[in-house]
Parts: C-alpha cells; structure tokens; sequence
C-alpha cells in the first residue's frame, strides 16, 4: 500500500474520531530552527554528522524536543558576509535563529564598530520578520590587547540588551585554548570540542526552545561565560 493511501486512511480516521466526539491526536510540527554562523557552525574540517547544529539537534531530540536545525554555517565569513547573505540564508517558516557571527572579524582585528553595526543590522531584520534569535557571543583573541578585547567582548552584551534577546556569552566556552579538542590549526574544535560546546550550550537552547513553544519572545539572560581567541 502506498504511503499516501496511508495517508488518507489516517486522515479519514482523525474525521470519524471528531465526528463521534472523541479527541483526535495533533500531530505537532517539529520547531525549525537555523544555525546560522561561520566555520564554527559549519563544521569546519569535521565529517557533516559532527557539526554543530546536526549534534545540538540530535541533543534536543534525545531530551524530547521535536526540531530540526538547518545548518547556514559558511566558513569564512565575517559578521558583514554574514549580513549580506542573511535574506536568502534564513528561510521563510522559520521559528528561530541561533546567531553565531564574530570570529573572523576579531581574528583579522577588524574595528569592533563594523561587527557591531552588522549584528545589529542582522537582529533588526530579523526582528522584523518576527524570527526569534539566540545570540551566541565570541571574544577577541588576547593578543588584540585589553582595550581591543574590552570593545568587541561587550558589543554583544550591548546588542543583547538593545534587542532584548537572550546571550549565550561564549560560544567556545571550554574548548578555546584547549589543545586536546581542537584541530591542529588551535582555532576549530574536534568532534569532541563540539559536543562540549553543544553540551554547555544545551540549557541555553532549551530555555529559548521554551519560549518559542509557548510562544512568547525570547528575552534576555545569559549563559555560562568563559574565555580564548575564537575560531
């Protein structure tokens, strides 16, 4: 028997059920969810089964949450690139974005108002659109200096709380600088690296998954801090 003849028998006995009274079972749709980012999000010399947003997913469904996680992770781009491409990157029908954007720009030691001026120009389109965003923070290498990393560290905090959207602050939190979970380049993580970022990010996704069930914005809040040059 063909899947759709299925199809229509299952719908056929949904109509019999609400026509005798009974409570017919919904059949939920699963949240969609884009993580949307550079090499970190993509996965970058990792097999695709080890990226980010496939191993946050397969960590939310272990937990019981219906998602998907498109991954629009391109490697290499900067907070601008990232800009540029946003429209066509973040489909219609989405239900929330995980943003992770900024490394690129600090490792090449770009001024931190061109970041800025990019997340905040990404977070006004999206909150348009009335797409609800996770932010996930990065910091600057410490080899920019003090006054480089205390401008760019805080322009996420400050977007944070202009957009009222909650912060994840650190998106390497426990695997920057660590060797043993990095590539030999010391800037992308294993797949190791990255089940400890999906792992500590966890309870931060699961509070924002939260608001987008009940249906109610994401505001603020932040996640676990920690600190190295990003990736």
């Amino acid at each position: 028997m063909s899947r759709l003849l299925h199809r229509l028998f299952a719908l056929c006995g949904l109509v019999l059920l609400g026509a005798a009274g009974i409570a017919s079972p919904v059949l939920a749709e699963p949240l969609r969810l884009v993580a949307f980012g550079d090499s970190l999000t993509a996965g970058y010399g990792l097999p695709a089964s080890q990226a980010f947003p496939v191993r946050l997913q397969a960590a939310l469904r272990a937990k019981g949450h219906e998602v998907v996680i498109e991954n629009a992770g391109v490697s290499g781009d900067t907070t601008s690139a990232g800009l540029a491409r946003l429209d066509w990157s973040i489909p219609e029908g989405t239900d929330g974005v995980i943003l992770e954007l900024g490394a690129n720009d600090a490792l090449r030691g770009l001024d931190p108002a061109i970041p800025e001026r990019s997340l905040d120009a990404i977070l006004a389109r999206l909150k348009a659109r009335g797409i609800p965003v996770l932010m996930a923070g990065m910091r600057a290498p410490p080899n920019l200096g003090a006054a480089y990393q205390k401008r760019f560290d805080g322009l996420y905090e400050r977007l944070a709380q202009k957009y009222d959207v909650p912060l994840y602050p650190f998106f390497l939190d426990g695997v920057a600088g660590n060797t043993a979970v990095n590539l030999p380049d010391g800037v992308h993580p294993t797949a190791a690296g990255v089940d400890i970022i999906v792992e500590r990010m966890l309870p931060a996704v699961e509070a924002f998954i939260g608001t987008l069930k009940a249906g109610a914005p994401a505001a603020g809040g932040t996640g676990a801090a920690g600190g190295a040059n990003p990736g």
